[in-house]
C-alpha cells in the first residue's frame, strides 16, 4: 500500500529502523527534489532508499501568551544551541495504549529516558493494582517470550514496586507533571513525543549570548515547540547519505521484507563502532561522512579516505577554560601528551571555605585579602583590604553570641606583618575575597599539574607545544584547569601509514564509516597523537559533572555599618609581590598562646551550630543564616550556585550547569 512520505513518517516506529522504501510516484519533473551533499537531486519512480534515521532538524517556537506593547508574535525558529532553561508542561492529550507511548516517546537507559504517566482509572494486574492517578515510571521495553512488554515501576511508602505492562495495554494514560529543568538539547533529544508538539515554560536565559535573543524583552513565559524532522538514508548501491524532509511530495511503499540486503552498503557511525567488541579490532573502513572543520590533519578524516581503526578505549583529558572576565570563554580538552609547559597564575577565592578547600600540605597557601570583613565576635579576626595570610588548617572554636556559647568552624591562619606574624582565625562562613600570591616560578607539564595540585587550578602557557604546527593554548591569556575527565575515543591511522595514530572522540564528531575488511597486518609499535580539542559552550556544559547538593548555602557574614567594603582588582595582585614573607612560611607555626578557647569535640560542620535555631528566629542578633552542609561544612561558591533554586525545581545535571553559566553571565 502506497503512502505519502509524511504519512509514512507519522506511522513510523523508529525502533524498527532501518526500513527500505520504494518510490511509487512523485512530481517535480519525473521525480522529487532532495538534498545530497548540498546538491539538489531527483527521485525517480522505482528508486529504492534505505531509511536509517529520523532526527529533529530544527525547532519552531510559538509564544502562547499575549505580550503587552507587542504585536502578536509570529512563530520563529529557535536555535538548537539556545542557552535557555525550560520547564516542561504536561501534555493534556491522553495516550490510548502503551504501544502509542513506546512508539512516540524516548525510553532508554538514561534517566532522561524514564518518562512518567498515570492512568485515568487505574490498572489491575495479577498481583498488583495500580491506583487511579498513581505515577508510573517507564524504564525500558523488552521482548519477553515473544511479547513486547514495558518494564515499569511505582513508589509506595518509599518502596519501589516493579512490574511489566504489555504494549497492547489500553486505557487513558496521561503525562505526569515534571518538576525538572531541561536545556533545549535535552528536550529535543528526549522530551518531544513524535507527532506531537511540546509546551514548555522558559525559566532562564543567558543575556550575554552571542546571538540575538529571539524572545520579547523580559519574557519568561510559555511557548509551544514544534519539531521539524529530517529523514536520513542511503540510496541503492550508493555511499552518500541523503537527507529528506518528510513534507516532500512523493508516495512510497515499504518493501523491507522483500528487498535484497546486498543492495545497500553497511554504514556505521562512530558510536556504532565503539559498541563493537574489542576482539573485532583492528578493521579497515572508508570514511563516508566527516565533520566540517575537525581539528585533525585534513588528510586523515575526509570522505573517500580509507583508514585503519585500531581499537577503542577510554582516555583522560583535562577540561580547561580560558580566564577572562567577559563571555564567551573558550573551552579546551587537554591530553596528558601535550608537550607545552605552564606557569602558575593566581587563583581567586570568594570565601574562606574556598581557602580551606585549596590548602595543601605540600606548600603554604599565601593570599591577599581583596574585601574587608569586620568580625562581630572578639574571638575571631577581622580582615582589611591588603591583609596577607598564610593558610594553615581548619578547626572549631567557641564564641559568645548574645551571651550564648556557640561552635563555629574557623580557618587558622598566620597574618603577615612587616617583621613578624600574628595568629588569625577566620570563620569558614565568611564571604570575603582573596587572591593567591605566587612564589613558584617553576614550569610544569600538564601531567605534573594534575598530579601535584588540586583542581581547579590557574595556569598560563609559558612554552608552547613545538611538536604541533599551531598551539591554540598559547594564545590564551590564562587557563583554569577545572576537571580531570574520561571520554571515549577511537584510535585511527591512515591506511598507508598505520604507525602514526590519532585519537578521535566518539561523542563530538558526526562521522559515518563503511566497513571494508579486517586488518591482519601487524603494525608493531605506533605513535599515538592526541590534539588539544576546542569544544563549544554547549559541549562544555554538557560535560561538567558537578553534583547538585541538597544542602542550604552557607551563612553570610554579618554586615557592619562602619566597615566600608572595597575591592582590589585581580590585575593589581596578579603578579607576585617583590617582597617575600619575613621568613620561610614552613619555619613558623601559629602562636597557640593567642588561640581562643576551642572545643574540638563539637561538630565541626554545623557553623554556627550552638544558636542555629535562635539565629533562624532572629537573624539580626548573630548575622543571617542560610545554612551549611551538615556533613562536610560550609559550601563553596560552586555548591552555593547549585543549591540556590533547589527548593523550586529539580535540575538535571547538564541543565543545572547551564543554569550556573546563565547566572554568571548575568
Amino acid at each position: 500500500m502506497a503512502l505519502s512520505l509524511e504519512e509514512f513518517v507519522q506511522s513510523l516506529d523508529v525502533r524498527t529502523l532501518p526500513r527500505v522504501l520504494e518510490i511509487q510516484s512523485g512530481i517535480y519533473f519525473e521525480g522529487s527534489i532532495y538534498e545530497m551533499s548540498g546538491n539538489e537531486c531527483c527521485f525517480s519512480t522505482g528508486e529504492v532508499i534505505k531509511i536509517t534515521g529520523l532526527k529533529i532538524k530544527k525547532i519552531i517556537a510559538e509564544i502562547c501568551e499575549n505580550i503587552e506593547s507587542c504585536e502578536s508574535p509570529q512563530p520563529f525558529e529557535l536555535p538548537m544551541d539556545f542557552p535557555g532553561l525550560f520547564k516542561i508542561v504536561a501534555d493534556k492529550t491522553p495516550y490510548l495504549t502503551m504501544e502509542e507511548i513506546t512508539r512516540t516517546t524516548q525510553i532508554g537507559p538514561s534517566r532522561l529516558g524514564h518518562p512518567c504517566f498515570y492512568h485515568q482509572k487505574g490498572v489491575k494486574l495479577e498481583n498488583l493494582t495500580i491506583k487511579q492517578g498513581e505515577q508510573i515510571t517507564l524504564h525500558s521495553v523488552e521482548d519477553i517470550n515473544g511479547e513486547l512488554r514495558v518494564n515499569c515501576a511505582i513508589v509506595r511508602n518509599h518502596q519501589h514496586h516493579s512490574f511489566t505492562l504489555p504494549v497492547t495495554q489500553e486505557g487513558e494514560f496521561y503525562e505526569c507533571e515534571d518538576e525538572h529543568i531541561y536545556t533545549l538539547k535535552e528536550i529535543v533529544e528526549w522530551k518531544i513525543p513524535k507527532n506531537r508538539t511540546r509546551t514548555v515554560k522558559l525559566t532562564d536565559f543567558a543575556n550575554k549570548w552571542d546571538s540575538t535573543n529571539p524572545f520579547p524583552k523580559d519574557f519568561y513565559g510559555t511557548l509551544i515547540l514544534k519539531p521539524i524532522y529530517e529523514i536520513q538514508g542511503v540510496m541503492k548501491f550508493q555511499k552518500d547519505i541523503v537527507r529528506i524532509l518528510p513534507s516532500l511530495d512523493v508516495e512510497v511503499k515499504d518493501i523491507t521484507d522483500s528487498c535484497d540486503a546486498n543492495w545497500f552498503l553497511q554504514l556505521l557511525s562512530a558510536q556504532d563502532l565503539f559498541e563493537m567488541t574489542g576482539k573485532e579490532f583492528p578493521i579497515v573502513a572508508e570514511v563516508i561522512e566527516a565533520p566540517q572543520g575537525n581539528q585533525l590533519p585534513p588528510n586523515i578524516l575526509q570522505p573517500g579516505k580509507t583508514i585503519v581503526i585500531h581499537q577503542k578505549y577510554q582516555a583522560s583529558r583535562i577540561l580547561a577554560s580560558e580566564i577572562r572576565s567577559n563571555f564567551p570563554k573558550r573551552h579546551f580538552l587537554i591530553p596528558s601528551s601535550y608537550k607545552g609547559k605552564f606557569k602558575r597564575r593566581p587563583r581567586e577565592f570568594p570565601t574562606v571555605y574556598d581557602l580551606e578547600l585549596a590548602k595543601s600540605e605540600k606548600e603554604s597557601l599565601h593570599v591577599v585579602a581583596t574585601k574587608a570583613f569586620h568580625s562581630p565576635h572578639e574571638e575571631l579576626s577581622s580582615v582589611s583590604v591588603g591583609d596577607q595570610y598564610l593558610v594553615h588548617h581548619s578547626e572549631t572554636t567557641e564564641v559568645l553570641c548574645e551571651g550564648t556559647k556557640m561552635v563555629v568552624n574557623v580557618l587558622a591562619c598566620k597574618k603577615i606583618l612587616k617583621k613578624s606574624y600574628e595568629a588569625a582565625w577566620l570563620p569558614l562562613y565568611m564571604e570575603g575575597g582573596f587572591v593567591e600570591v605566587i612564589h613558584d616560578k617553576k614550569q610544569y607539564q600538564i601531567s605534573e599539574l594534575s598530579q601535584r595540585f588540586r583542581l581547579p587550578f590557574n595556569v598560563k602557557v609559558a612554552v608552547r607545544d613545538l611538536s604541533i604546527e599551531q598551539d591554540i593554548l598559547a594564545a590564551t591569556p590564562g587557563l583554569q584547569l577545572e576537571e580531570d575527565i574520561t571520554d571515549s575515543y577511537l584510535l585511527i591511522s591512515d591506511l598507508v601509514n598505520p604507525t602514526e595514530c590519532w585519537e578521535i572522540p566518539i561523542g563530538r564528531l558526526n562521522m559515518t564509516f563503511q566497513l571494508v575488511s579486517d586488518w591482519s597486518r601487524d603494525t608493531g609499535s605506533h605513535v599515538v597523537r592526541a590534539l588539544v580539542e576546542e569544544i563549544t559552550e554547549e559541549q562544555y556544559y554538557m560535560m561538567r559533572r558537578y553534583e547538585s547538593s541538597v544542602s542550604h548555602p552557607p551563612p553570610l557574614p554579618p554586615k557592619h555599618p562602619s566597615v566600608k567594603e572595597t575591592k582590589l582588582t585581580l590585575l593589581t595582585l596578579a603578579e607576585e609581590s617583590t617582597a617575600d614573607p619575613p621568613t620561610s612560611p614552613k619555619s613558623h607555626r601559629v602562636d597557640t598562646a593567642k588561640k581562643p578557647p576551642s572545643n574540638r569535640a563539637g561538630p565541626c560542620s554545623r557553623a554556627p551550630v550552638g544558636c542555629q535555631n535562635d539565629l533562624a528566629r532572629d537573624k539580626s542578633k548573630c548575622g543571617p543564616v542560610a545554612g551549611t552542609n551538615v556533613s562536610t561544612g560550609p559550601l563553596s561558591h560552586r555548591e552555593r550556585v547549585s543549591t540556590a533554586y533547589s527548593t523550586e525545581a529539580q535540575y538535571t545535571d547538564s541543565s543545572y550547569i547551564l543554569w550556573e553559566y546563565v547566572a554568571q553571565a548575568k
